[in-house]
């Protein structure tokens, strides 16, 4: 199993992005009655102006962060809390935010080791697309491109090492 201090491996990258995967269809599914696809290739990421991020600490530390249009976040709103568009909206963070921190214990929960080695902070939600994230992560992070609703949604772990 990993540390702290430990890199992420190129093997170990291999094999997570499916648990990564796999982990955010779970949630998608379960929580959201909707199904999570792996996007095909040359699917565009433009346009996601909502960023939830969860914090990651103890066997890993790092962040995994989940980017969709609010329009996304909106019909994820409406879907965990069956609510009207109206009502979604302004619930969207919220939603984006549990839907992170469903996916990311969900992920450690299926790498042997972390479920009790690895805690999580409390999700933040950044609105707009004007900003730029500068990780401390040495490594390249996990990035799955997947569509809801045949919308984009990207998800990405960094682990720090």
């Amino acid at each position: 199993m990993t540390g702290p201090e430990t890199a992420l491996t190129k093997e170990m990258h291999d094999a997570w992005l499916p648990i990564l995967q796999l982990a955010s269809q779970e949630v998608f599914e379960l929580m959201l009655a909707s199904k999570l696809e792996v996007a095909a290739s040359g699917l565009q990421d433009s346009g996601l102006d909502l960023t939830a991020m969860v914090g990651l600490s103890g066997q890993i530390c790092g962040v995994l962060t989940i980017r969709c249009s609010s329009k996304s976040a909106e019909v994820m709103a409406c879907r965990m809390l069956g609510v009207d568009p109206e009502a979604a909206k302004e619930a969207m963070c919220d939603a984006a935010g549990e839907v992170c921190n469903m996916v990311a214990g969900n992920f450690k929960n299926k790498i042997s080791g972390l479920g009790d080695g690895c805690m999580l902070s409390v999700p933040t939600v950044i609105t707009g697309g004007d900003y730029s994230v500068h990780p401390q992560a040495s490594d390249p992070a996990l990035r799955a491109l997947m569509t809801f609703e045949s919308a984009p949604v990207v998800l990405s772990l960094e682990i720090h090492s």
